[in-house]
């Protein structure tokens, strides 16, 4: 926490901010300090939060593996803690054990293993034993009949031994947790940029006072009314509402977003994500619901039974759910066997078929993807088996035009995204079962579609996000098909579709050309995941990468947007991101970027603002010294012109709706800058103008003979009123004066009624015309002061159209 401390002490907007609390200090006005290092302080506290609950990803790497294990050493079966296992201890597996490292079976019994954590799929794979020793062959998570276990997977069903091959960092989960160390987390595009134009603010502003000091000094001899002049210019250029607007901005933008259901770890990722180009998105539990559902029932005479919600199924297809859920285990953990179980449960079914007691079960294989139950009703038995389409075709053993049939309605199903399983059954003659499932004589009761059904709310927020600029890309480890097929009830863009070992194929100018065509990523592998987000980031892309598992982690770490699932998402993900969405809604990704285009334009519309503003500012403060007039603002003038601008700046823009096209327009350039050059332009035209009217006004009035006093409170209330005008003009980027006026905002309500408040206690309290060296005007002087305000108003908005026009045309020679 000391180091990161100490890092947040080297950012120039914070010490802006100590330097300006200081220096109010110094002035003695304790307010305006206190607000200052309250700032500061809330920043420093805030940024120390932040970053050290980043250094919690490594430790929730380490709670996911297995606290204790049981092992085989010497002979006897041991219990000891999940760290301590070593290469070569022999792990004795059993269902509902998280494996505690990366191990090779030597016994397997209808073995299965949820990996969900390190590939980001939902359904268990089968696993099978290997006798042979290590040969070193790649290994990797994901996939059925593999004869490995990896540390963090979840034995889901069955039974085994493993021999351990890996602990640690050298196993599948420490490769990722050693990725994500040494990956760094970007830094914000908005924080550098301010960093940068406050930095470079504050050494011109604090250069111009210190000549001011000099000139002033030299030529009129008077060293402490040049220290005033030089405090009160320094402080008119000094920016200090540049921290102070990101900060709240931030803060407050982290409070809208959190009140739709996104929590922000690092808030400065809201402006971000307003400015996304892409967004790679997860398939499993992000754009699906992350549980299998019964969606499709096929007959061997060719009829097919759609499930939805409002429609019962009909009597004809309760033999197949019945046979179904009783070639499932008694009490199912699988997501597939729950999900048949389920709807036979759903479905009152009339079939006619023994269920009593499990006596027997036939265990997948690898030469025979298929399982099987023997169920004992009396002394009559009935098989019920399920599996892979070709395997019941063997075990029923079905004529070419059967197979053909069942073939084509197979993959008519697969073609759509859906887990195809056949089941069957058989009568044995005797109770005396058989060896093997092929010794019995099974008929094809039917097929029985299973998928992960997409999102509700998932459509209608990938369009809105088309419609906003936003390419949606799916990465995905599941096979090409069904990724392609979720994809387009997603409504993801039509493209190409790249696999794994494709991707693994291309050297990465290949893949920079591939990128622009793709838009599903199939079967692939963490790293994979990660190589693909560097390359959208090279390309010049701001990439946000939605997630929910450990193999996540390290892309939602790399990308400038990492989005986790709050529900589903594991610790690691979450810790590695920088907003969880806390109802695991992809629409929720929808109102962020809405909510991040709105406060980076509110951003803009602020810094606008704070440009403008401190042109008449510093303006009135050097007018006088080379007119050779006296002093005109000193720093209490400057201080009290500074609470009227900082709530403006932190509070009314921030609270400013929507632009009406907020996500009807593409997101803007990555390579724009937030300070560019036509919005300097525009500010400092808006506070030149505000200038010259007001310096006009006091070089008239001073030689019509006004005194000083008077001259003073005239033109610092005409320049409330200018700054009131500046607030009209850059609330919207639209021209409509009646908008300007009108336009619904209840901090600027408040705002300002503190501005009437504090001028007509000014106006009427004799002791604060004295502190502020102001003289009594009279109506007529306040009505030039307010007309100067309003003409300003005026001519600003008639300009629009023209400042418009001339962006466009140079956005378009860009």
């Amino acid at each position: 926490m000391l180091r990161i401390a100490l890092d947040v002490f080297r950012e120039p907007m914070l010490v802006l901010l100590l330097a300006g609390g200081v220096a109010y200090l110094l002035l003695g006005d304790l307010t305006e300090a206190l607000i200052l290092l309250a700032f500061a302080t809330f920043s420093i506290v805030v940024t120390v939060v932040q970053e050290t609950r980043t250094e919690h990803v490594l430790d929730a790497l380490r709670d996911l593996s297995a606290p204790r294990a049981l092992v085989i050493r010497d002979g006897v079966r041991v219990r000891i803690a999940g760290r301590d296992v070593v290469r070569d201890d022999l792990l004795v597996l059993e269902q509902g054990d998280r494996v505690a490292a990366d191990a090779m079976l030597v016994e397997a019994a209808d073995l299965q293993a949820d990996e969900s954590l390190l590939t980001g799929e939902s359904l268990p794979v089968d696993k099978v034993a290997d006798s042979e020793q290590d040969t070193g062959a790649a290994r990797r998570p994901g996939g059925g009949d593999q004869p490995y276990v990896y540390s963090g997977s979840l034995v889901t069903r069955g039974s085994g031994i493993a021999r351990v091959l890996a602990t640690g960092p050298r196993s599948e989960i420490g490769k990722i947790g050693q990725s994500l160390a040494t990956l760094e987390t970007e830094a914000p595009r908005l924080r550098r940029e301010t960093t940068r134009i406050v930095t470079w603010c504050g050494i011109g502003g604090g250069a111009v006072a210190l000549l001011v000091v000099l000139l002033y000094g030299l030529l009129r001899g008077g060293w402490i009314d040049a220290a005033l002049a030089g405090i009160a210019i320094g402080m008119s250029m000094l920016p200090e509402e540049f921290p102070v607007v990101l900060t709240v901005f931030l803060a407050m933008g982290a409070w809208r977003i959190g009140a739709v259901g996104v929590l922000t770890r690092r808030a400065a990722a809201i402006e971000t994500l307003g400015s996304a180009t892409v967004l790679c998105t997860d398939k499993t539990g992000t754009l699906t619901e992350n549980r299998m559902s019964l969606t499709e029932l096929w007959l061997p005479s060719g009829e097919t039974f759609a499930l939805q919600p409002d429609l019962a199924v009909g009597a004809a297809y309760h033999d197949l759910l019945a046979t179904a859920a009783l070639a499932s285990a008694a009490e199912p953990t699988d997501p597939m066997e729950l999900a048949l179980h389920s709807a036979r449960a759903a479905n009152a079914t009339t079939a006619s078929l023994p269920t009593g007691a499990l006596v027997h079960a036939y265990a997948l294989r690898p030469d025979l993807l298929a399982m099987s139950n023997v169920w004992a009703d009396g002394d009559a038995l009935t098989i019920a088996a399920k599996g892979a389409p070709e395997a019941i075709a063997r075990l029923c053993h079905l004529s070419a035009a059967e197979l053909a049939a069942m073939t084509a309605a197979v993959e008519a199903m697969a073609v759509r995204g859906i887990r195809v399983l056949a089941v069957a059954r058989a009568t044995p003659k005797d109770r005396d079962w058989a060896a093997t499932q092929g010794d019995y004589a099974y008929a094809l009761t039917g097929l029985v579609g299973l998928a992960d059904p997409i999102r509700a709310s998932v459509p209608d927020a990938v369009a809105e996000c088309r419609r906003a600029g936003i390419r949606v890309v799916m990465i995905t480890g599941d096979y090409a098909a069904t990724a392609r097929s979720i994809a387009r009830q997603a409504g993801i863009a039509e493209g190409d579709v790249l696999t794994g070992d494709d991707l693994a194929a291309l050297d990465d100018a290949a893949l920079a050309e591939r990128l622009k065509s793709v838009t599903v990523f199939a079967r692939i592998m963490p790293e994979q995941k990660l190589r693909i987000v560097e390359a959208f980031k090279a390309a010049g892309e701001i990439v946000a990468m939605t997630g929910d598992g450990v193999n996540d982690a390290p892309s939602l770490k790399a990308a400038h947007i990492g989005v986790a699932m709050g529900k589903r998402g594991t610790d690691v993900a979450r810790e590695a991101a920088a907003i969880v969405l806390i109802d695991d809604d992809f629409g929720s990704i929808v109102q962020s970027v809405r909510l991040g285009r709105r406060i980076y334009d509110n951003l803009r519309k602020a810094m606008a603002f704070i440009f403008a503003v401190h042109v008449p500012i510093a303006g009135l403060a050097l007018l006088p010294l080379f007119a050779g007039l006296p002093i005109l603002f000193g720093p209490i003038h400057i201080a009290l012109l500074e609470m009227v601008i900082d709530p403006v700046c932190a509070l009314v823009f921030e609270a400013e709706r929507d632009e009406d096209n907020i996500m009807r327009r593409p997101p803007r350039d990555p390579a724009e800058a937030l300070f560019s050059l036509p919005m300097i332009v525009w500010s400092v035209f808006q506070g030149g103008l505000a200038f010259a009217m007001l310096g006009t006004v006091f070089l008239v009035e001073h030689r019509s003979g006004m005194g000083e006093f008077e001259l003073r409170a005239l033109i610092f209330f005409a320049l409330i009123a200018e700054i009131v005008a500046l607030i009209l003009v850059n609330r919207s980027f639209g021209a409509s004066l009646r908008d300007a006026l009108t336009r619904h905002n209840a901090a600027l309500r408040y705002v300002a009624g503190a501005i009437v408040a504090v001028t007509g206690l000014i106006l009427f309290l004799p002791r604060a015309q004295a502190l502020l060296k102001f003289g009594s005007i009279g109506w007529r002087d306040m009505a030039l002061a307010l007309g100067l305000g309003l003409l300003l108003l005026v001519l600003l908005e008639a300009c629009k159209p023209f400042v418009r026009s001339v962006t466009a045309r140079l956005a378009a020679r860009a």
